[in-house]
């Protein structure tokens, strides 16, 4: 009888749990290029099913059995329907035309895509190609200056080229070139872009890293990726400017494999000195050079119809050099980046494939400095030798991604040596590091209900240095999607993030003297937890806009308050480092344009981030550097014709935090200041104005030449890198004026450059 009743209900069953099927594919553009964020359509059956494409152009959908019909649509592009009966599960790939309407003798054509599209889950995805009149100094597009023009990314201000996401550290984000993790992030200052945009496809950008896929860092994740297809034309294009100028090739070697090749040169050494002097009233600097000089390397090559190989390495390198001989000083900052990365993507069906690659790559910085008879060297470096494995297939019709990754991280945070020339009395710290790190991690994006999705993962950390110190970590995230119509979604997410590699910051601008450390010693992970919300609204096919709100909780936070270095043959950085906590929430918003001949977007943040650390402020919970209440930026790009484009951004932020003395008095006929608390002082409001026009002299899809005229700080506004406190006793001793004086480093910049593509 039982046997009966199992038989009976699986009879029954049977269809109903056959009665669906899974719809994979891939959107491109005639171009073979991959469509990010296409929304696709799916009616069947008196049922409605929405979904969108990945950063790669991939989707997939459940639905039902039967006559089905898709539509897929995409900005800039013509409306693709296709109809089809849907017995089985089924493969399609969907290549979607450019809009071109034709009007009499006039052509009037929109072949722009979205420079910024928001994919599931609050994540950006930008294309460079489309942002290019976005004003930077040199003009070409500055992938950080971008990313700090949008929702939950603070403003650095001048002089500063890090990251501060949703009130985390620059450390905290981790930025990935193919796949590869990039340690040193900035030029002198941040006055200059670090990335050669001509070499990069597109950015895709995660401000919680809410793909298991990637670990090892408490907030952002940004995706900087170059072309995966071998050019099949040679094409040169490059960017010749005041300041520096940049080339890149792309040289086809057969049909399925080529290469690109870029490089950039500094020429500023009469620039820069004068330009930094002019901040100071005392000019003893006598002697002033700097540059630095990039390239990146991509190999491709389509070796079989299923697999691609491929080759990516990256290296840059600044130097520093200040000669001043009325003190008798010499000193010489070295800092530089190598990463090379060679993978192989394997597709074993439409549903299946795997990437394997292994990566090198390393950052390090040296500082020498030289007077009278004293030399004294502190250096840093960080190495890391590791293996990354993802399989991407399909399970009951659900998407996921499985891997395993591998990391050997070899680190000096500091090496310091003293010589005294004069009594050969000589000393020097060495205090080198090796870690191990492995994970496991699984992704998967189940259809939960008939509007709304999930992207739930799982990663798992095993992380081990010396003998003693070691931990397994497991870190869950989690998306889910609602979909309201084809108008509206929300989403809400959590993810827990652990991090083994810390940014330990020496400087408050972007000299980069700054070290990593690893958990060793006693030294914990730093961890977070995240909560965040938000919506995503289509008004119609030009304006879109976003909201969101995130809490963040952070523990085993370090600081190291001693400046460059703290040179004592007793001490350790375990001494020096202290530990403490902190949180961070606030509320975003985005309203953009996205089409037309005026686009565009506005971005708000209203944030909090505070610390709290038992041996800083009393114990007293303070507010943390990078605390800036407001963050607004406007983005404005016009095309007024086929000749001449215009852009502006506009930039408003509160000062970040410093520590300022509240009273003095005196001690023995000596001035002794007193503090009420930890950064208790704000510096200025952040104003800046840049503007940019662009015009062409030749604009085709394969051919360009155009000039690019960019004003950075148009209005010549006074933004302090840091306040210098004069202090002045009168005669008697009676009492202490105090002066702020505000070093600007600079203001106003104008620039000019000759952008081509042949």
């Amino acid at each position: 009888m039982r046997k009966f009743i199992v038989l009976l209900f699986l009879f029954c069953f049977s269809n109903i749990i056959a009665q669906t099927k899974v719809v994979v594919g891939k959107v491109q553009s005639s171009e073979n290029e991959n469509l990010a964020g296409a929304a696709i359509t799916f009616d069947a059956n008196n049922q409605h099913y929405l979904t969108a494409s990945d950063s790669l152009g991939n989707f997939s959908a459940k639905i039902s059995l039967g006559q089905v019909k898709m539509i897929v649509n995409q900005l800039g592009y013509l409306e693709k329907s296709i109809s089809f009966n849907c017995v089985k599960d089924t493969v399609i790939s969907v290549v979607l035309e450019k809009d071109v309407s034709l009007l009499k003798e006039v052509i009037i054509s929109n072949d722009k895509k979205n420079g910024i599209t928001t994919l599931s889950g609050g994540k950006l995805s930008f294309n460079l190609k489309e942002l290019s009149s976005v004003p930077t100094v040199l003009g070409t597009t500055d992938i950080i200056k971008l990313l700090q023009l949008t929702p939950g990314v603070q403003n650095s201000g001048d002089a500063n080229g890090y990251l501060y996401v949703r009130g985390g550290d620059p450390g905290h984000n981790a930025i990935l070139y193919n796949g590869t993790s990039i340690y040193g992030m900035s030029h002198l200052l941040g006055i200059f872009p670090f990335y050669n945009t001509d070499h990069i496809k597109d950015v895709e950008f995660d401000k919680s890293s809410s793909n298991a896929k990637y670990g090892g860092r408490l907030s952002s994740t940004t995706l900087l990726n170059s072309n995966k297809k071998a050019p099949s034309d040679f094409s040169i294009q490059g960017n010749i400017g005041i300041l520096a100028s940049q080339l890149t090739l792309a040289i086809p070697v057969s049909n399925e494999t080529g290469f690109y090749i870029s490089g950039r040169k500094t020429y500023i050494d009469e620039i820069v000195g004068p330009l930094l002097k002019s901040g100071s009233e005392n000019n003893d600097v006598q002697d002033m050079k700097y540059g630095f000089s990039d390239g990146n390397f991509t190999f491709v090559s389509q070796v079989s119809k299923k697999n691609l190989f491929l080759i990516d390495a990256f290296v840059s390198g600044d130097e520093l050099k200040v000669k001043d001989e009325n003190l008798a000083l010499r000193t010489s900052l070295k800092w530089n980046n190598f990463t090379v990365s060679p993978s192989l993507i394997t597709t074993f069906s439409p549903k299946t494939s795997m990437s394997n690659a292994v990566y090198f790559s390393q950052y390090s910085n040296d500082l020498s400095m030289e007077q009278a008879t004293i030399q004294f060297r502190v250096s840093s470096f960080v190495k890391d030798f590791g293996f990354t494995n993802s399989v991407r297939y399909s399970i009951k019709n659900i998407p996921f991604e499985s891997g395993l990754q591998y990391v050997y991280h070899d680190l000096q945070p500091q090496k310091v040596n003293v010589e005294n020339l004069t009594t050969n009395n000589n000393a020097s710290q060495d205090n080198a590091i090796d870690s191990n790190e492995a994970a496991v991690f699984i992704t998967a994006k189940p259809k939960l209900f008939e509007n709304v999705t999930a992207e739930l993962g799982l990663r798992i950390n095993y992380y081990t240095s010396g003998s003693s110190d070691s931990y397994l970590h497991f870190q869950p995230r989690a998306v889910v999607n609602y979909y309201a119509n084809d108008k509206y979604s929300f989403y809400a997410s959590y993810n827990k993030q652990y991090q083994y590699l810390s940014l330990i910051t020496t400087s408050s601008v972007g000299i980069p003297t700054d070290f990593w450390i690893a958990s060793s010693d006693g030294i914990k992970p730093q961890s977070s937890d995240e909560f965040a919300i938000g919506s995503n609204q289509s008004f119609s096919k030009k304006i879109s806009s976003s909201f969101g709100g995130f809490y963040r909780s952070m523990k085993d936070l370090l600081e190291y308050p001693y400046g460059i270095t703290q040179f004592n043959e007793t001490t350790t950085l375990k001494n020096d480092l202290l530990v403490g906590k902190g949180k961070a929430y606030g509320f975003e918003m985005m309203l953009r344009k996205n089409s037309g001949k005026f686009t565009g977007w506005l971005s708000y943040t209203l944030s909090w981030s505070d610390r709290n650390f038992d041996k800083l402020n009393n114990g007293n919970t303070y507010f943390a550097k990078y605390d800036r209440r407001h963050n607004f930026s406007i983005v404005g790009m016009y095309d007024l014709n086929a000749r001449w484009n215009f852009g502006i951004t506009q930039i408003f932020s509160s000062g970040n935090r410093f520590t300022m003395p509240t009273s003095w008095y005196f001690i023995n006929n000596n001035p002794v200041k007193e503090y009420s608390g930890y950064n208790n002082a704000q510096m200025p409001n952040y104003i800046r104005t840049d503007v940019s026009a662009n015009y062409f002299f030749l604009k085709t899809n394969k051919k360009e030449s155009a000039l690019n005229f960019s004003i950075y700080n148009t209005f010549n506004i006074e933004n302090p890198i840091y306040v210098v406190l004069n202090v002045q006793v009168n005669e008697d001793k009676s009492s202490v004026i105090v002066k702020q004086e505000k070093k600007v480093l600079y203001r106003i910049l104008p620039s000019l450059s000759w952008r081509f593509k042949f």
